[in-house]
């Protein structure tokens, strides 16, 4: 199973992308260590795998130099089922409009809606709203690549994110 990540640093206007490796990691607070690498006011982490589901993460710096808690927003829920990296991101996200996904490795296999998950506002600032995130990670045939290319075309660094793409 093949996935693609990136992390987008900077601010409004002014990002730096670059691919990440993400193979390592087993629990959301590896994925932190993974952007505190990065200097920038603002990181992000966009990824999908196997066309399936894409996850927007944001790590924020505060003024104090201390990191905000990590924002994540899951395409798809239900991908939680299936992959590890996407239960990674979904274990204690909220469904939007709906209950916690808790990871309770006892319950059946299929337990997560495909609906997203997370917090959907976490590129509000950055002039994609909540509503409009999750049509795009909703609407009809448009797979989770389509949703990380949109979200980079919203933040002025597409053509970055398509010479990282190749």
């Amino acid at each position: 199973m093949s996935h693609f990540a990136i992390a987008l640093v900077g601010c409004a206007g002014e990002w730096v992308l670059e691919e990440l490796d993400l193979e390592g990691c087993e629990t959301v607070d590896d994925v932190v260590e993974l952007l505190r690498d990065f200097d920038g006011p603002i990181r992000l982490l966009a990824m999908e795998q196997d066309d399936e589901y894409a996850v927007i993460a944001r790590l924020d710096v505060a003024e104090d130099e201390v990191d905000e808690p990590m924002q994540v927003f899951l395409s798809n829920g239900h991908a939680a089922d299936d992959y590890p990296l996407a239960q990674l991101f979904a274990d204690g996200l909220t469904e939007i409009g709906g209950d916690p996904l808790d990871g309770d490795e006892d319950a059946p296999r299929t337990v997560h809606d495909v609906a997203p998950f997370g917090d959907a506002e976490l590129l509000s600032d950055l002039g994609i709203p909540a509503p409009e995130l999750v049509e795009l990670a909703t609407r009809e045939a448009t797979l989770p690549g389509d949703l990380i290319e949109a979200v980079c075309d919203r933040l002025d660094c597409l053509a970055q994110f398509e010479a990282l793409r190749g």
